[in-house]
This record gives C-alpha cells, sequence and structure tokens, in this order.
C-alpha cells in the first residue's frame, strides 16, 4: 500500500500494486472506509469497487505503475473511481459474455451513470452508485 487519505470531508484515496493481491485489498479498505463513514448496506458500492479494481489489475497493467482508488461520498450517492496506466484500453462490456466478462454489466445496472475518462497517464473508470434511504450516514 502507497498511501491513503481520509477525510471528514467524504473522500478517500488509495494506491495499490497491480496485483490480485492489491484488488483484494482495494475491496477490503474500501468497506472499511464505507463503514467509518457510518453508511449501511453499501453492498452495491463494495461491488462496484471489486469489479473496478479487477478490471484494473487485469487490463490496466504496466509493470512498476500502480493502480488508485477514489471513493467521494455524497449526500445520496458514493462516486468510485478506478485510475489506472493503460490509457489505450478502453473498457467496454461484452454484449453476451461466456467466460466471465459480466464486471461492467454489473457496474451498470447497479450505478446510475458510469464512465471513462482520460488521464495524462493512464485512464479512469468512474461509477456513481447511490445510496437508498437505508444506506444513509448512521448516527
Amino acid at each position: 500500500m502507497k498511501s491513503e487519505t481520509a477525510t471528514p470531508t467524504g473522500e478517500f484515496t488509495l494506491r495499490l500494486s497491480t496485483t490480485r493481491r492489491g484488488a483484494r485489498l482495494a475491496r477490503l479498505l474500501a468497506v472499511q472506509q464505507l463503514h467509518d463513514w457510518g453508511l449501511t448496506g453499501t453492498d452495491a458500492v463494495e461491488l462496484v469497487v471489486a469489479e473496478l479494481a479487477n478490471n484494473a489489475v487485469q487490463h490496466g497493467w504496466v509493470p512498476g505503475r500502480d493502480f488508485e482508488v477514489r471513493m467521494e461520498r455524497g449526500d445520496d450517492h458514493v462516486r468510485v473511481e478506478l485510475s489506472d496506466a493503460r490509457g489505450e484500453r478502453r473498457p467496454v462490456p461484452a454484449p453476451a459474455p461466456d467466460e466471465g466478462g459480466y464486471g461492467l454489466l454489473l457496474v451498470a445496472a447497479l450505478a446510475t451513470a458510469w464512465g471513462v475518462k482520460g488521464r495524462s497517464v493512464g485512464k479512469t473508470v468512474w461509477a456513481t452508485v447511490p445510496l437508498s434511504d437505508q444506506n444513509m450516514v448512521v448516527g
């Protein structure tokens, strides 16, 4: 793990190695951050982070480069961003997946919006995941 930032403003950023372990840690630490924010019932956010982190590891790997997870808490949503170093490999949902390939279809089903934006090095895949009334801040 390279760096972690959790601020009272509802932002969380984490850089991890582009490995299977890094993808697993991204999901686990994102879940912990959601808990720290006092959010409950955030399975959709957890799934989106897991799918995008897995994609960053599988399709965005560049030797010596990390990937970055960023979450921003809004009043009724969490914005998830995963950045990697492979800008030329844009994600495209498979119309009829066979052995896998369901990740982006899942992200599209769980998010109100998602997309890809370029960076100076690589790309960022983002998704806006809504929070229902039962997901709001506890306490």
